[in-house]
């Protein structure tokens, strides 16, 4: 009797408690709705005023529109105008007009943005851009590895608000003195992010974050083979690259995968949904829905943090007596609100509703899938990597027990650098008996 009681007693409390959080999360949000409808119209007369033209945004845009901006396929997330706001669905807002007028926007640094030296250095050769790429050579490495046929090529891809210090400082120094012989290792900061470049005049989509890839490292590098491993929202990117070159991709490592299975038309608002549920609690997927559903207040955040980055950088040293910052921190700034906000709907929440075809493309190529993510992840659900084994019979799925979505790597670089170097071993021996049996077969 007394175990019944006590078990009525939980899930009344669970109930109060996900209800008053529902309760709670509706004001707040209701009034984070109006907030950001302000400061629309603030920062329309800001940017008029400070540059000469109003800012262009998404809160009222005709989803008719979008297809005129990107020939072709499109690739901006529906998430970016289907987003709901209580006054801008009622025509508080008038006429946002965005059109096609992004790729006309001021390639100069904006006026809340930071104009420091190492935020805009990327701007001193702007008629070449590429991305910022950390290169670890082969330690013992002769000239023609680097022509593309004896070393192999491992291309990192970091996950949002990061850089190639998310791997340049974890997986890189614990490889085995064996792997940094026989590897030679990419670490990419993405465009938008880190050192690489963060122009104005760009939407962000997947096929720039290709394309610059290509430009940095591909083509560059003559990559004619390689591995990929990826973090978070850079798996996005890893299997839509992988997928546009299924024959050189030798294995892709995707941690922390942000997949959902979903039909393709409502692909982008489910994943931003699931990714960025409007609730007030657990705190960080508050901070996630608020940067992701809220443009302008988003643009606030940006200003306060990021453009004052050196000041906050400045006060963290002094209070921890500590000169060098943790990477972590650093990366946090190094964007600017137009690249991370374009980022994460086209990528993140757009690139949903390509996930299907890119793990078909590379299903078919026979393309070594392995995933891995902590069983205590509170940004990406653990259905995601279930999901990709659903998809994908063959892919291997690892869940690393009491791990969350950032030390899933850091914390366990050791063991991490172990599977990713018995994974990459097994291709390769393989490989080397395929060849042994056409030689035999030949003969």
């Amino acid at each position: 009797m007394l175990k019944i009681s006590a078990s009525f007693s939980r899930k009344w409390l669970q109930t109060f408690k996900e209800n008053l959080i529902s309760s709670m999360s509706a004001v707040v949000f209701f009034f984070l709705d109006f907030l950001d409808v302000v400061f629309c119209v603030f920062f329309r007369l800001v940017d008029e005023f400070l540059e000469g033209k109003r800012s262009q945004c998404y809160c009222s845009v005709k989803k008719e529109e979008e297809k005129t901006v990107i020939d072709g396929e499109n690739e901006l997330s529906e998430s970016l105008y289907e987003r709901r706001n209580v006054f801008r669905e009622m025509g508080f807002l008038g006429n946002c007009s965005r059109k096609k007028e992004w790729r006309k926007v001021n390639e100069n640094v904006r006026w809340s943005d930071c104009g420091c030296k190492s935020c805009v250095s990327w701007m001193s050769n702007e008629a070449e851009l590429k991305l910022y790429v950390v290169v670890k050579e082969p330690v013992k490495a002769i000239s023609q590895d680097f022509k593309g046929k004896k070393a192999e090529n491992i291309v990192f891809l970091h996950g949002f608000l990061s850089s190639s210090s998310f791997w340049t400082e974890t997986v890189f120094p614990n490889l085995s003195e064996d792997a940094k012989q026989k590897y030679r290792l990419f670490a990419v900061d993405l465009l938008g992010f880190g050192k690489s470049p963060k122009p104005n005049n760009c939407l962000y989509t997947l096929k720039d974050h290709i394309e610059m890839i290509e430009t940095s490292v591909i083509h560059p590098f003559q990559l004619n083979s390689f591995h990929l491993v990826a973090h978070s929202m850079g798996c996005v990117v890893a299997l839509s690259l992988a997928a546009k070159y299924p024959n050189s991709v030798k294995s892709i490592t995707l941690i922390a995968p942000p997949y959902f299975c979903s039909r393709k038309e409502d692909a982008s608002l489910i994943a931003l949904n699931r990714l960025a549920e409007r609730r007030l609690w657990p705190p960080l997927l508050f901070g996630s829905s608020f940067m992701s559903w809220y443009e302008h207040l988003g643009r606030c955040v940006c200003y306060i943090i990021c453009k004052n980055h050196r000041m906050w950088e400045g006060i963290l040293k002094s209070l921890t007596w500590n000169r060098n910052m943790h990477f972590m921190a650093i990366d946090l700034t190094r964007h600017t609100h137009h690249s991370a906000w374009h980022t994460m709907h086209n990528v993140i929440c757009g690139g949903a509703k390509f996930m299907d075809k890119y793990l078909e493309t590379l299903s078919i190529a026979k393309v070594k899938i392995n995933v891995t993510q902590g069983s205590r992840d509170q940004v990406v659900p653990l259905e995601c990597s279930t999901n990709i084994k659903m998809k994908v019979p063959d892919a291997m799925v690892k869940i690393i027990a009491n791990a969350d979505h950032t030390s899933v790597v850091r914390g366990r670089e050791k063991d991490l650098c172990n599977d990713l170097e018995k994974l990459w071993g097994s291709i390769k021996k393989r490989e080397c008996e395929d060849m042994h049996i056409r030689n035999e077969n030949s003969t």
